[in-house]
């Protein structure tokens, strides 16, 4: 492989996705058009017929299934993107848009939802394309808007990760006076994937009520962030936010941490101790890793949790609990409930909102966008210049598993980060990377910013040829038709190798 890579942030990528999804979709639109015969605006049926010719011309192998009113449902089991798109799940976006806009032309109004996906494993697409407004209320997906001639993409997701940061910083400067250096970090929510964008969505709907809500996913997936984020967004943000490691308390201190204990309650006890409930009194009481806790405690527990009350180690005085619960587990309580190590009663109180974070490996559109958020973490924490990956570095960041998940990616990182002598980081090493790239042998794929680059600009130069053959070649024309200058369209001539003349 050679030759260097300019790598974009994931977030220019993932908008020059779109925005030329966006721009094909009219081109797109009018050859579609002219093969089916349509003619102006099209009704639901027909577009589902447009999309189906549209895509299939292009490798897609999708056909309409059942829909209800207001609702277009089609599948397919062959990318257009090929293999590529499993290293670059971020494409998925260029053809929601392509949908999108498409759709929003001829109704005014559309939402896209991906719910199955060939790009993160799974063995067919199905995508979902709401063309009323009513029928898309409270469903998942990314809006398009028609404003004159100009298709206005919003994310729905988007929105809610930044009230969700917004909150989060506010809540976390409240502590900043007590906070050392190593702590002033204000947490990031990176949420391209659709997995985090539904989690967010959750927390921001449960987050104003007092439901319990139950984190579950592996070691190191950011289960902390999203009970932060329910903190950040609930009536409590400005009270404690107090974070309970329940499998770092050893089991005869459990009760005593939790509960806290009277003086005298045992040797040594020669005060009053208050524990992490009164602590967390009109708060938020984050039990991280619950499902260590021994079976003892677990009883009490259930008490607090359905009656607000509880004693101190020690005591007689009832004392009552004003506290938001959020508890986190990187195993699976109901496995523990069959196996006895859990109590069933308890695993139901707990499990009222239950929120899944799936592992890296399963969040690829996550990955890219946290190596480049942790990187430029770096040059700001150790006050260098910005540092990106080669294509070597690239390649064993996408094809290992990260066991480890965010923790240890970013371990991995900033070790890279700070041993790369140069501005481009040739290598990085974890543990396992190595012997992962053994078993997968010796590939010559590029890297995952080439491979976007090269099916984006496939997109554009079938684009570009489709709207010269229109305009006979007018470039000016062809300039105004995708929403840029005529030099910008004489720069895509040179650089795709394409010459105006032989259309006219």
């Amino acid at each position: 492989m050679g030759g260097r890579i300019s790598h974009e942030s994931s977030d220019d990528a993932n908008a020059y996705i779109e925005h030329l999804g966006l721009s094909a979709s009219r081109c797109f639109e009018e050859v579609s058009k002219n093969q089916l015969g349509y003619q102006g605006k099209i009704c639901a049926d027909q577009y589902a017929d447009l999309i189906v010719n549209l895509k299939n011309q292009i490798g897609g192998q999708f056909s309409q299934t059942s829909s209800s009113p207001g609702v277009v449902r089609v599948v397919n089991k062959c990318c257009p993107f090929g293999e590529v798109v499993k290293e670059a799940p971020e494409l998925c976006r260029m053809t929601a848009s392509v949908l999108g806009g498409i759709a929003a032309r001829n109704f005014g109004y559309a939402k896209v939802y991906l719910d199955k996906r060939i790009a993160m494993g799974e063995e067919m697409c199905e995508i979902l394309v709401y063309t009323n407004r009513r029928a898309a209320r409270d469903q998942p997906g990314d809006e398009y808007h028609s404003e004159g001639n100009r298709i206005i993409s919003k994310t729905a997701s988007a929105a809610v990760i930044s009230r969700v940061e917004e909150r989060i910083n506010q809540a976390w400067c409240l502590g900043d006076e007590k906070r050392t250096n190593a702590q002033k970090n204000k947490p990031r929510i990176i949420a391209e994937s659709q997995a985090m964008r539904v989690a967010l969505e959750a927390v921001e709907i449960v987050a104003p009520t007092l439901a319990i809500v139950m984190v579950t996913g592996e070691t190191g997936v950011g289960k902390g962030v999203i009970a932060r984020a329910v903190h950040a967004m609930s009536n409590r943000w400005a009270q404690q936010f107090v974070v309970v490691n329940c499998g770092a308390i050893p089991e005869n201190l459990v009760e005593t941490a939790l509960f806290g204990h009277e003086k005298g309650a045992f040797t040594g006890a020669y005060n009053i101790h208050h524990g992490f409930f009164d602590r967390a009194e009109q708060g938020t009481l984050f039990l991280d890793e619950i499902n260590s806790l021994p079976i003892s405690a677990q009883a009490r527990l259930l008490r607090v949790l359905q009656d607000g009350e509880f004693e101190r180690v020690g005591g007689k005085q009832t004392m009552y609990a004003n506290v938001r619960i959020i508890a986190a587990s990187n195993q699976r309580l109901e496995e523990l409930v069959r196996s006895g190590e859990f109590r069933e009663d308890l695993y139901y109180r707990l499990n009222v909102v239950p929120i899944h974070i799936p592992p890296l490996r399963e969040r690829r559109e996550d990955l890219t966008a946290l190596v480049h958020y942790l990187l430029k973490k770096n040059s700001e924490k150790y006050k260098v210049p910005s540092k990106t990956l080669g294509e070597e570095a690239w390649w064993s960041i996408m094809a290992y598993d990260w066991p480890g998940n965010l923790r240890e990616l970013e371990n991995v990182l900033e070790r890279a980060f700070l041993f790369s002598p140069t501005s481009i980081i040739e290598t990085v090493d974890a543990p396992l990377i190595a012997t992962q790239q053994r078993e997968y042998g010796q590939k010559t794929v590029s890297t995952i910013q080439a491979l976007k680059k090269k099916a984006a600009m496939e997109v554009e130069v079938r684009f570009i040829k489709d709207a010269l053959a229109r305009f006979q070649g007018n470039v000016n024309a062809v300039a105004r038709d995708m929403g840029i200058s005529p030099r910008a369209v004489y720069m895509k001539l040179k650089t795709h190798d394409l010459d105006a003349m032989s259309y006219r």
